[in-house]
């Protein structure tokens, strides 16, 4: 379930007729195991920047229904180019406000407050912070903190950027395979915990130490982050290429207050939809 901020509404996010082969069909899962390895995400990632994919661009706009009228006009070559595609700097606004905390990306929101044991619920499954950062001493320091997990669908904007000022204190890029990161594969595998993720510790003017996780997905042949020691707030930070993809924000104890209705909506599962540069909370 989701729920909609400009709208005021819920609706429940469909899954479509391939990933239910994929995930809950025998003969499904057998391809499933071929189509996670890393090698096949590359190769769909090679033929999406390709000229041979630029076929499928007009196709995928009418079916989601997308208003390309709010991106930056230009001759797209590939899918790819495309799909990472650069909104109008009109279309998202970037609030004056430094002590608001923004959402680093267009996509669907959870937050969960990280307890002692450092873990917290995705769908059914517990993942502990550990595991994704694969570093215990430093999981420690967001003890008591939250955890944002930005989720982006295939029709979302595919760029993020950097939710405030500060500098880069170390990267780090953990390889695994790939899993979609729709709702309907989290019930089956540690969708998180298996897949391909890049992680930046952030020293903040605002925030304190501030980890931005990207998760690749099925079929996101690459997460392309832009390499700087220094940052300013809304900074692009990088893109994923085509594929749903996930950003997992984690944030240390008493330096962020999320808002009353995200935190609401998450203890039941409900997913909250954002939008590049909206403020989510507020520092503490």
């Amino acid at each position: 379930m989701v729920f909609d901020r400009k709208t005021n509404t819920y609706y429940e996010e469909g899954n479509s007729k391939s990933l239910l082969f994929l995930y809950h069909n025998f003969f499904g899962r057998c391809v499933l195991k071929l189509l996670t390895r890393r090698f096949v995400s590359i190769l769909g990632g090679c033929y999406m920047n390709s000229r041979l994919s630029k076929h499928r661009i007009k196709k995928f706009i009418r079916q989601n229904q997308i208003d390309i009228s709010e991106y930056e006009e230009t001759k797209y070559i590939s899918f790819n180019d495309f799909f990472t595609r650069k909104i109008k700097e009109e279309k998202r606004i970037l609030p004056s406000d430094n002590e608001l905390f923004l959402a680093p990306a267009d996509s669907k929101l959870t937050v969960y407050s990280i307890d002692e044991d450092t873990c917290f619920w995705i769908k059914d499954s517990c993942y502990r912070v550990s595991d994704l950062l694969q570093d215990e001493e430093l999981s420690k320091k967001y003890e008591g903190g939250y955890c944002f997990i930005f989720r982006l669908g295939v029709t979302d904007y595919h760029r993020y950027s950097y939710i405030d000022d500060g500098k880069v204190i170390s990267s780090k890029t953990i390889k695994g395979i790939f899993h979609t990161v729709q709702p309907i594969a989290f019930k089956k595998y540690k969708v998180f915990h298996e897949n391909t993720r890049e992680y930046q510790v952030l020293d903040t003017s605002n925030f304190g130490c501030v980890i931005q996780m990207e998760v690749g997905a099925l079929m996101v042949g690459k997460i392309v982050n832009n390499e700087r020691q220094e940052f300013n707030r809304g900074d692009e930070k990088g893109y994923f290429c085509f594929g749903g993809s996930t950003i997992v924000v984690l944030v240390e104890k008493d330096k962020v207050i999320p808002d009353s209705d995200i935190l609401k909506n998450s203890s039941k599962e409900i997913e909250t939809r954002v939008y590049l540069y909206e403020a989510v909370g507020r520092r503490k």
